[in-house]
């Protein structure tokens, strides 16, 4: 049998969940990942990169949204947060785009980081949840991902601030995806293995027909992928 304690502290989190994560989703508009888009567009179309960084939990945030993006037709290079200033910075190229999450946007390890990034002369894209943070002051462009409460005993482990992250950033890939006309061909070239890695059904009369995604990546027998 759950302690009574514990029944009410889950009952608590879900609340704080649905409350927090329904009033940041209901302000946001499509608008807002416009600026983020093109940054990264432009940058693409260049030949340069996106890669993604964070320090702490933000950090695994990155690796996810590194796979995510690649995924669906933006290849995307994770960069360690502190490893950064130790050498790892030597994945940048001048004029790549780094996105760097911070929930608090001052965080000491990350700042370090992006003052590195932009002394490789890469532009970087901010998300945290404070818009008058130093990260959002140094960002070419700011995404916010706010919350008032992470939820939880003590109020202080990140978990609603970490979803309204993961919310932020699979926005900006749905909007990078969409830009890009990513097909189903396309998608299942990249991600041959699992159930996903199959065409639907109503996927197969469809392929060959869409317009091909302009990722810049292509497979050796030169076809997009």
């Amino acid at each position: 049998m759950w302690d009574e304690d514990y029944k009410e502290a889950v009952s608590q989190f879900l609340n704080s969940v649905d409350r927090e994560l329904n009033a940041f989703l209901h302000a946001r508009k499509a608008e807002e990942y416009e600026p983020a888009v093109q940054l990264i567009i432009n940058a693409q179309d260049r030949g340069s990169r996106l890669h993604i960084t964070g320090i702490g939990k933000p950090g695994h945030v990155s690796t996810y949204m590194a796979s995510l993006f690649s995924s669906t037709g933006n290849p995307c290079y994770f960069l360690h947060g502190t490893e950064a200033v130790h050498g790892s910075c030597g994945q940048l190229v001048a004029g790549d785009v780094v996105i760097c999450i911070s929930n608090s946007g001052e965080t000491g390890e990350l700042k370090a980081t992006v003052e590195a990034v932009k002394n490789n002369g890469c532009k970087v894209i901010g998300v945290s949840g404070h818009p008058e943070s130093w990260l959002a002051r140094e960002s070419d462009v700011f995404l916010f991902a706010g919350v008032n409460e992470e939820g939880g005993p003590l109020n202080r482990a990140p978990r609603n601030s970490i979803l309204a992250e993961i919310l932020t950033l699979q926005a900006l890939s749905v909007a990078l995806q969409a830009r890009r006309g990513w097909t189903p061909e396309q998608y299942v070239r990249c991600h041959p293995g699992g159930a996903l890695g199959k065409l639907r059904e109503e996927e197969k009369t469809a392929v060959g027909t869409a317009e091909p995604g302009r990722t810049g990546l292509r497979d050796k027998e030169g076809a997009r992928c």
